[in-house]
């Protein structure tokens, strides 16, 4: 306990400092949109969030009871003027990971695939071109807890990124490993590059045409896509970088859907009705309910709310490499749970 008043009074100067100092390096941009009143409607917090910088924005909600809410503010195209369509079709990145982790746990259900194998076992030509092989389970690899680099962390890969899984691979082999398979976490897409060859080698065709039949189909997704080469691009909603004058629509990143489409296939995941008997236990052991992605141009974010009983998702489609943007809709998806929120308690009253 500080008991001298002297000393206590010096103490609020420092933490005054301290906390003065922290905001100048907090961009006011976040402060602002955390501080800013919290609008009665999403589609108000949408056009809002195209006040802060974003070109577009797509909300899409899905809440047990209620008709679902499709929201769109900003661009779709922003050199034609074409105004944001809450349909459109959107790079969804890393939430990819939750359907092969879906795949996965099928896979291994039917007896097909192993948690427990490694990943010399399933691809022996990788011993001694990527360290501890032959400890890295398809377990750790699913729980990004294998140790292995991350090849999307390579020095400017975003201005070139590879387009195969050769390429991809050839940046991290002979490098070490950035901690021994099980001892740490770290978010590494090198993991994910690695089932996907593990699937198409054990089905003998690409693990996305499983998907296909196992995911999508069942929940009668229309609008869920494994690259742009399968798609109208005039559906698909531009992409933009801060600092880079071009639209990053035509740029290859995998899958595509619009956010409706992500937001049933989340609901499936998350209250089982994905799920043949035995696999959610599965898939329970292994990965999340819920993801972020990013490429450039293409933030993307599916998150279940059990308190709510809520599905949202939540498009934007301006980045930068500063991850401002990011942060910036971490924030924005926050308020836009707190105004679901507040309307259930409006309905209480």
């Amino acid at each position: 306990m500080i008991k001298n008043k002297k000393t206590k009074w010096t103490v609020r100067v420092l933490l005054l400092v301290g906390t003065v100092i922290s905001l100048y390096f907090v961009p006011w941009l976040l402060v602002k949109a955390w501080i800013l009143p919290l609008p009665y409607t999403i589609q108000e917090q949408a056009d809002e969030a195209i006040g802060h910088g974003f070109d577009g924005m797509i909300v899409y909600v899905d809440q047990a009871g209620k008709p679902p809410q499709y929201v769109a503010s900003g661009w779709h195209n922003r050199e034609s003027k074409i105004p944001a369509n809450p349909h459109a079709l959107f790079k969804i990145a890393s939430i990819s990971k939750l359907y092969d982790a879906v795949a996965v746990t099928k896979l291994v259900s039917d007896g097909r695939l192993s948690l427990d194998k490694t990943l010399a076992d399933y691809l022996p030509e990788l011993m001694g071109r990527i360290e501890n092989a032959d400890k890295i389970t398809l377990r750790l690899m699913i729980q990004h807890r294998s140790g292995m680099p991350n090849f999307t962390d390579t020095p400017n890969f975003w201005a070139a990124p590879t387009q195969s899984y050769e390429e991809s691979l050839a940046l991290i082999l002979d490098k070490p490993a950035n901690f021994e398979p099980g001892e740490d976490y770290e978010y590494c897409n090198t993991n994910y590059l690695l089932i996907n060859k593990i699937m198409d080698d054990v089905l003998g065709y690409p693990n996305f045409e499983f998907i296909r039949e196992e995911i999508i189909a069942p929940l009668n997704l229309k609008n869920t896509y494994v690259s742009l080469s399968e798609v109208n691009m005039d559906e698909v909603m531009s992409g933009y970088h801060v600092g880079h004058p071009f639209d990053l629509k035509a740029d290859e990143h995998g899958m595509l859907a619009t956010a409706e489409d992500v937001g049933t296939f989340l609901r499936a995941l998350n209250d089982g009705s994905l799920f043949a008997p035995g696999e959610q236990e599965i898939y329970a052991s292994i990965y999340e309910y819920e993801h972020g992605g990013w490429v450039p141009g293409y933030q993307s974010f599916a998150k279940y709310h059990k308190d709510l009983d809520a599905v949202t998702i939540e498009f934007y489609s301006t980045t930068d490499s500063k991850l401002y943007n990011w942060n910036l809709s971490e924030i924005i998806n926050n308020r836009i749970v707190k105004i679901l929120k507040r309307q259930k308690a409006d309905e209480n009253i």
